[in-house]
């Protein structure tokens, strides 16, 4: 691959602490990440906001005002894991599309490739800018955008099951499936608008579990322990 998308949780990068983040996790994504950038290939990321933030954290406020409190969620983690990209030799960029002072700049799709084919990772915050759409839905919206190869989707399981392999201890994995089949049967990769994008713009998917070792190198070069979306 040459140009990639990785989704990232927020609850992955907040550890067994379940909320914030652990900095111990952090640097262990940023030195993937770096393997990737010195093996040349593009990266863009974006994060969820779960360890501050969900659109459904609050049931007493507007769902509108819910999911901007969230927008602001993942900006605040694509600042400290940029910082840390930084720390361990990386140049960065931070693209929101809504303004946000001088803590990122607005995205549009020239300047993020212009960013990636000069080696910086890019990170995408601020979700769609719009309520009521996921990161799930700002992951493939921008990976459709920059013309990614495929995306990458770090979770906190081992790839896509047949039903909650948390609630059900026979869940089966698949190795591979089609878009088709995720869409029909709304398997829980991505959420539904997400996944009907990757089928409509038949972009790829990688699905792995973050926790593993050198699980983003590894989904990268396609010889990974997870499943694979075709298109």
């Amino acid at each position: 691959m040459k140009r990639i998308l990785l989704k990232l949780s927020g609850e992955a990068l907040s550890g067994d602490k379940g909320h914030g983040f652990d900095e111990a996790t952090c640097i262990r994504v940023a030195k993937q990440v770096k393997a990737l950038i010195d093996d040349g290939i593009e990266t863009a990321i974006v994060i969820g906001g779960g360890n501050f933030w969900r659109g459904r954290t609050s049931e007493t406020i507007d769902r509108t005002k819910a999911d901007q409190i969230g927008m602001l969620a993942t900006v605040m983690n694509c600042l400290y894991v940029s910082e840390i990209f930084r720390y361990v030799g990386m140049e960065t960029e931070i693209m929101t599309p809504f303004v946000c002072g001088s803590f990122s700049t607005l995205f549009s799709k020239d300047a993020a490739v212009a960013a990636l084919s000069a080696g910086k990772v890019v990170f995408f915050a601020g979700g769609t800018g719009h309520p009521y759409f996921s990161t799930d839905t700002a992951t493939t919206l921008r990976a459709i955008e920059i013309e990614a190869e495929a995306i990458l989707l770090a979770k906190a399981v081992d790839g896509i099951y047949d039903s909650d392999p948390r609630v059900n201890p026979d869940a089966k994995r698949y190795d591979t499936v089609s878009i088709d089949e995720v869409v029909d049967k709304r398997l829980a990769a991505m959420d539904l608008s997400a996944s009907i994008m990757c089928l409509e713009n038949h972009m790829p998917m990688y699905v792995f579990a973050l926790e593993e070792e050198d699980s983003i190198i590894h989904a990268a070069s396609g010889t990974f322990n997870g499943t694979v979306v075709t298109v």
